[in-house]
C-alpha cells in the first residue's frame, strides 16, 4: 500500500470516501470537508462519468465547481461503454496527480461497485470469452431454462452460486463462460483479484438517516430533479439518438422518462415508477455499505469526525 504522507506533509494519513445511500447529504458534506481540508472532490458515481447527463446525476453545480474541483465526471459520451475497471484506473490516476499537487483527494458517491474497486483494491482480469462459448450457452438458457444452468453453477462455484440470483440469466451465465473458458471459477478470479490490497489508504463514511426521513429525502430530490428540467434533459438524449438500451439510459429517472416519452407510460406513472426506484435502489446501497464491514456511519454534516479521523 502506498503512503500520501510525502504529498500531504504528513497532515492526513487517509483519503476519505463519503459514500451510502442516494439523497443521504453526500455531496454536500464532501464539498465541505473539500473546503477544510482545501481538497479536491473526485466522484464515485457510475453515472455521473456521462456527459450530457446532469441533473438526473445529481451533477456537480456550476456554482459547486467553481469553490471546489471536481474529478470524474464527464469522462465519456452517453453512447460510450464504460466499466468499473476503467473507474478504477481513472480514479488512481486522479490520485497520483491530486497528492503529487498537493491537493488531498476526497471521494464521493454512492456506487458500491466503485466504491469497493478502490477501498478493497480489487484488480479486473480481462477475460476474453470465445463466441461460441456464450452461444453454446445461450442456446442451452433457451433449450433447458434456468434451473439447469444454475444447477451446474452450484456444483462448480457454490461461493458464486450463492451470490446471484437463480433468475439473473446475464450473471449466471458470465460465471459459467468464464469457468469453460478458462477452467477456473470466478471465485477463483474474484479472490486473485484482492491479493494486493488496496494502493493507498482510504477511510469509509456513510451518513445515517432514520429511514423514513431518508425516503422522504428521496421523493422531494425526484421532484426537485423534475423542476429543474430532468424531462427535457431526457429529451435532449433522445434527439441526440441515443438508444434506450444503451447502458447510460438505464439510470434510474432516464429510463423511466423514456418510456413515457415513448408513449408506454403516462407521466404521472413515470414520476411513480422513479421514486419507487430511487427507493429500492437506496435500499440496495444501505445493504452493499452495511455488508462491506468496512464502513463508518455519521450524522448528516458530520464533517469533523471525518477530519479527525483522517488526520495523521
Amino acid at each position: 500500500m502506498k503512503n500520501i504522507e510525502p504529498y500531504t506533509s504528513n497532515q492526513y494519513a487517509k483519503i476519505p470516501v463519503i459514500c451510502g445511500p442516494t439523497a443521504s447529504g453526500k455531496s454536500s458534506l464532501a464539498l465541505s470537508l473539500c473546503e477544510k481540508v482545501q481538497g479536491e472532490l473526485c466522484s464515485c458515481d457510475s453515472m455521473q462519468v456521462y456527459r450530457h447527463m446532469d441533473i438526473g446525476t445529481a451533477k456537480p453545480t456550476r456554482d459547486e465547481q467553481s469553490k471546489v474541483v471536481h474529478h470524474l465526471i464527464d469522462l465519456v459520451d452517453p453512447s460510450d461503454p464504460f466499466n468499473v475497471a476503467q473507474y478504477r484506473q481513472s480514479a488512481l490516476d486522479c490520485i497520483a496527480d491530486c497528492l503529487h499537487r498537493g491537493k488531498l483527494p476526497v471521494f464521493c458517491g454512492g456506487t458500491g461497485q466503485y466504491v469497493s474497486a478502490l477501498a478493497l483494491g480489487i484488480e479486473y482480469v480481462n477475460i476474453s470469452i470465445d463466441p461460441s462459448v456464450h452461444n453454446e450457452l445461450q442456446n442451452e438458457w433457451i433449450q433447458n431454462g434456468m434451473d439447469s444452468l444454475y444447477e451446474e453453477l452450484l456444483r462448480i462455484d457454490p461461493l458464486s452460486a450463492a451470490k446471484i440470483h437463480p433468475n439473473n440469466v446475464k450473471r449466471v451465465i458470465r460465471a459459467l463462460e468464464i469457468f469453460r473458458q478458462t477452467g477456473k471459477t470466478m471465485t477463483y478470479f474474484n479472490q486473485k483479484s484482492l491479493e494486493n490490497g488496496p494502493e493507498y489508504p482510504f477511510a469509509l463514511y456513510a451518513i445515517q438517516w432514520d429511514r423514513e426521513v431518508l425516503y422522504r429525502r428521496m421523493d422531494e430530490r425526484v421532484d426537485q430533479m423534475l423542476s429543474e428540467g430532468l424531462l427535457d434533459e431526457v429529451r435532449r438524449l433522445k434527439d441526440m439518438g441515443l438508444s434506450a438500451d444503451a447502458t447510460s439510459m438505464q439510470a434510474i429517472g432516464y429510463k423511466e422518462l423514456i418510456e413515457y416519452l415513448q408513449k408506454n407510460i403516462s407521466l404521472d406513472e413515470a414520476v411513480k415508477q422513479i421514486k419507487q426506484n430511487t427507493r429500492n435502489y437506496g435500499k440496495r446501497q444501505l445493504t452493499w455499505f452495511r455488508n462491506m464491514g468496512k464502513v463508518t456511519w455519521i450524522m448528516p454534516g458530520d464533517a469533523e469526525t471525518v477530519l479527525r479521523d483522517i488526520q495523521a
